[in-house]
């Protein structure tokens, strides 16, 4: 399975902290931002993969992150995003890439405590479908909400006014090859975007798609507010060396 890290976009809710950076170069703790997906995806067993970018500062992402030695890779793959199509259109940058194989996307600013390792594992002997991440939230709204009945999911709803459930579908997506064709039939929402929740949807539809809970806190990184938590949260899960001396 190979790995795809989506980290485009203006960033334009932390402005003007991105004014002149790219979000997932922003500092979370002692790291710039992008360092915890890559992570999360090596931990998961996947060191193939592809960094998704765009906007005036991509070539930042090469000179932080070169090959990717600091995370145990030999190379790095990227990618290029022109203006802002929503996640699907990102994803389907990605397809040459994915060449055939099952890919394990994971949003930018997501940081999370846990492992994906095992749902990757899981989805590894999936004969095909999709296999998304689920966390338990109490602002249900700001994210796709996951409709669960029964064992398996029989909807997902961006962003509602009014959630179903308070189960938010988390930043972390596993596909098999079809979806890139499903993303082919997809027509931009109200946003102009192509909606990653209408992909999750198809596979639903389909019957294929199962699901696993996160283990840990999860966070997004793209509001200050939750800029802020995603930091708070990394450092207090840090041994820092003065307490580790004490």
């Amino acid at each position: 399975m190979k790995g795809v890290v989506l980290a485009g976009g203006t960033g334009s809710r932390l402005f003007p902290l991105t004014k002149i950076t790219n979000k997932h170069l922003l500092p979370i703790y002692d790291r710039p931002m992008i360092y915890y997906p890559i992570q999360t995806l090596v931990e998961a067993g996947i060191t193939d993969i592809m960094i998704v970018t765009g906007g005036r500062n991509s070539g930042d992402f090469l000179r932080l992150l070169a090959n990717g030695k600091e995370f145990g890779l030999k190379h790095i793959n990227y990618t290029y995003q022109e203006g802002e199509g929503g996640i699907a259109d990102a994803l389907a940058l990605a397809e040459h890439f994915a060449d055939g194989h099952k890919v394990c996307v994971i949003l930018g600013d997501n940081i999370i405590e846990g492992s994906i390792r095992p749902a990757a594992d899981a989805f590894r002997k999936q004969d095909h479908g999709a296999h998304i991440l689920l966390k338990q939230v109490h602002d249900a709204e700001r994210f796709g909400v996951a409709e669960v009945d029964g064992g398996r999911i029989v909807g997902i709803e961006e962003k509602p006014k009014r959630p179903k459930s308070n189960f938010a579908v988390t930043g972390v997506y596993m596909y098999d090859a079809s979806v890139f064709e499903k993303i082919k039939t997809l027509v931009p929402s109200h946003r102009g975007e192509l909606e990653i929740t209408d992909v999750n949807n198809a596979y639903i539809g389909e019957g294929s798609m199962t699901f696993s809970f996160l283990d840990g806190w999860w966070t997004d990184a793209g509001t200050f507010d939750s800029l802020l938590r995603a930091t708070n949260l990394v450092a207090n899960s840090v041994k820092r060396p003065a307490e580790v001396e004490a």
